[in-house]
């Protein structure tokens, strides 16, 4: 039932709460002697404003009635006694009660205007010196600037966030460079979607075909295929697609093309005759990959040499006996200054690996290892034990300047190590693959581990493919698969499946399962009664902890929006003691499993004492807390504990069940997978070769034998647009400064 809009006006007479990121508030409003306190995204708003409020009542389940603003336009204190109380609260830094009470005393109803238009006659009050003067008059001017824009971007309902990161981005110039061009707030940073720019560009009459519209549209398609992998894209098919988005002729796109490639607002790259377009981040990141992996290498010895002693003692100390590929990738490894580990399950990688560190470590050399997620790099911590660490954390979130996160490790402050170890390489993207060289010293030597045959990242670029396609990195490939590991189904079928070979499906002694079901509500059914009761009761499993429901797709009735709404109710259901928040697409309840589905820089976390930034992509964790006074909600990702505003819940989903993608560089002790039909695009090799290889101990598939034939019949591998592998073949034809 939608609520009735309502129009209310009145005074602030108490701010009760106030978040600076998101700029949502909850503050009581006297409106004609009725005091309501309202609650939205309304901004910095402080004591003794004026409002005029657009929006509906609610009931708060602990806090009663409020007022939920959608809509709020700001009217600054136009009485002596509004005016001080505005300043007391501490609107302007540098004002406090006393300061207020003396320039209101002087200069009455027209202090806001003096502080505006003539800040300089603030020296005329006593105690006010030509610096403090000056102090204030700038803090005053950040606020004018911040109240015209939110005023501003409020008639186009867009949200304070928005409004504050333009400021942050752009400073007390915003609004004159909003005027001239709208289109920046698409921009890095801000990201206010295309449309609601483009609305704005519309009422200020910027034509269809205006250079800058054309260039923040051709910059909006990149970045949503950057979304779904492709770091750029064919000229040819951006044109086609910017001209039917867009509305506009072949002769308007090519006209701001030609000048976005001018400014370097866009590259152009050439690749087999074809002109590939990149936006700058993607274009920076590949080339300078490609530059320095060359650098790399040029450090590097040539060829390997006799370490055969030094394996032979390793093998003595820890009573192993390596075969010859092992041995060939150990002695790479401690010979040069680059390589590529790959191979499958069950081949020894971990085992190479020590061997590595172990031998490094002897050579009085300091090794430093890292994965991209927090799952997988504590399981290479388990596996090599020795602390791992996220390439973020390895790297350090920090501030810079202009109160943005970036890295503290780069060029200028490179990594403390000698030897740098990179676990689930196939995980990583290409921009953070070039922040992790920045902070590579030449001479540090920088081992690549992954298994080339799963899916590629999440993120834009086919960077362990690429790299391993391209020839100019040594590349080792383990092949055997250990007597040990041979006793795994698991193991096994996952070699059949990547070689092209049909799963074993009969056997009901080991620990790859398969039940067979041709309907959907059978299905589900087995998976709901496998998590919930069977599996926790045969082994001992959490239903939310050890065991993952794996799916190919989000949608369909076994994608993993329908499955968390339905395990969530069977593992997680309402009761009076859990608070709630109704999403777009989920109910998000205290206690439930939930993944965050893009990299945040800005979301804070706290750890043992420990202080940090950044919550990632396919992080897992599980909210503990959610206040809805506050509009925030604590989730706990393997202990580090982080507060969301309910804006960034749309970056969280559940994660009862998610999709194989997601799940990449994560392991569980039970795997579930339904493999059901439908969706063709996603049903291939190594999407079912990326799913059994997250299984530790037990997998489970359901589903149809066709169906699962049907995957490993089709070898189609995800294709995406990148240059990267031409780029490191020196074949290069580009407009980039790096340009040969």
């Amino acid at each position: 039932m939608e609520h009735e809009v309502l129009h209310i006006e009145g005074t602030v007479e108490d701010v009760l709460f106030k978040n600076e990121n998101n700029g949502y508030i909850v503050l009581d409003l006297d409106a004609g002697g009725e005091l309501i306190t309202v609650v939205g995204e309304l901004g910095d708003i402080e004591e003794g404003e004026g409002l005029i409020l657009e929006g509906s009542y609610i009931t708060h389940p602990r806090f009663g009635t409020q007022f939920s603003a959608v809509y709020c336009e700001r009217k600054l204190p136009e009485t002596v006694v509004n005016i001080e109380k505005y300043l007391a609260s501490g609107a302007v830094k540098g004002i406090g009660p006393g300061l207020a009470k003396k320039i209101v005393d002087v200069f009455g109803e027209r202090t806001l205007d003096i502080m505006e238009n003539a800040p300089f006659r603030l020296a005329e009050i006593k105690g006010i010196s030509p610096k403090k003067c000056d102090e204030i008059a700038a803090e005053a001017q950040k606020l004018f600037c911040l109240r015209n824009l939110m005023s501003f971007l409020s008639q186009y309902e867009v949200k304070s966030r928005f409004a504050m990161n333009t400021y942050r981005k752009y400073g007390s110039d915003a609004m004159t460079l909003l005027r001239l061009n709208p289109y920046l707030l698409c921009g890095d940073y801000i990201e206010l979607d295309f449309a609601k720019a483009d609305t704005i560009a519309h009422d200020m009459h910027i034509a269809r075909n205006d250079n800058k519209r054309i260039t923040a549209g051709v910059q909006y398609i990149l970045r949503a295929n950057g979304g779904i992998g492709h770091t750029c894209l064919p000229l040819e098919v951006l044109a086609k697609k910017t001209q039917d988005t867009l509305g506009i002729t072949e002769s308007d796109f090519y006209s701001a093309y030609n000048a976005a490639i001018e400014d370097n607002e866009l590259f152009e790259y050439v690749k087999n005759e074809i002109e590939f377009v990149y936006l700058p981040d993607y274009f920076y990141a590949e080339s300078f990959i490609a530059d320095r992996i060359h650098v790399l290498r040029d450090f590097s010895s040539p060829e390997d040499f006799d370490y055969d002693l030094l394996i032979d003692i390793e093998e003595e100390e820890h009573n192993i006996k390596y075969e010859k590929l092992q041995r060939q990738a150990i002695t790479t490894a401690v010979s040069r200054g680059l390589m590529v580990l790959t191979g499958g399950p069950g081949t020894g990688k971990t085992t190479t690996l020590n061997a590595m560190i172990s031998i490094f470590e002897k050579k009085g050399m300091k090794v430093l290892l890292a994965a991209p997620t927090g799952r997988a790099a504590k399981r290479m911590s388990d596996l090599a034990g020795c602390e791992a660490k996220t390439i973020h954390r390895l790297l350090e979130v920090v501030y810079d300047s202009g109160d943005r996160l970036t890295f503290a490790h780069n060029e200028n402050n490179p990594l403390d190590c000698d030897v740098l170890i990179i676990d689930e390489m196939s995980m990583v993207d290409v921009v953070l693959f070039e922040k992790l060289l920045r902070a590579v010293r030449l001479g540090c030597r920088l081992i690549m581990v992954g298994d080339s045959d799963q899916l590629p990242s999440v993120g834009a670029g086919n960077l362990l493919g690429d790299i391993i396609d391209s020839k100019i990195v040594p590349v080792t490939e383990l092949k055997e698969i250990f007597r040990q590991a041979q006793k795994s189904c698991i193991v096994t079928n996952a070699h059949k499946i990547v070689a092209g070979e049909y799963p074993d499906l009969t056997r009901k002694d080991s620990d790859f399962f398969f039940f067979k079901r041709t309907d959907y509500q059978q299905a589900l059914k087995l998976i709901v009664d496998l998590a919930k009761t069977r599996l926790p009761k045969a082994y001992g499993y959490s239903p939310t902890e050890d065991i993952q429901i794996l799916t190919p797709s989000k949608k369909g009735v076994t994608g993993t929006v329908e499955l968390n709404k339905l395990l969530q109710d069977e593992l997680n259901p309402p009761a009076k003691n859990k608070q709630e928040k109704k999403g777009y697409v989920y109910t998000y309840r205290e206690g439930d499993k939930v993944m965050q589905t893009r990299n945040n820089y800005d979301i804070t976390w706290s750890k043992d004492g420990e202080q940090g930034a950044g919550i990632f992509n396919g992080d897992i964790g599980r909210i503990i807390s959610i206040d809805n006074r506050s509009s925030l909600a604590v989730i706990d990702f393997d202990g580090r504990k982080a507060t969301y505003t309910f804006d960034l819940l749309s970056q969280v989903d559940l994660a009862y069940a998610v999709t194989v993608h997601k799940s990449q560089g994560c392991e569980f002790e039970a795997v579930i997978l339904p493999i059901m039909g439908g969706f063709d695009k996603l049903c291939y090799r190594n999407l079912l070769y990326t799913a059994v290889t997250r299984a530790k101990k037990l997998l489970i598939l359901i589903g149809t034998e066709e169906h699962i034939n049907k995957m490993v019949d089709n070898n189609k591998r995800t294709r995406r647009y990148t240059c990267l592998r031409h780029m490191l073949s020196g074949k290069s034809k580009t407009s980039s400064p790096f340009g040969q």
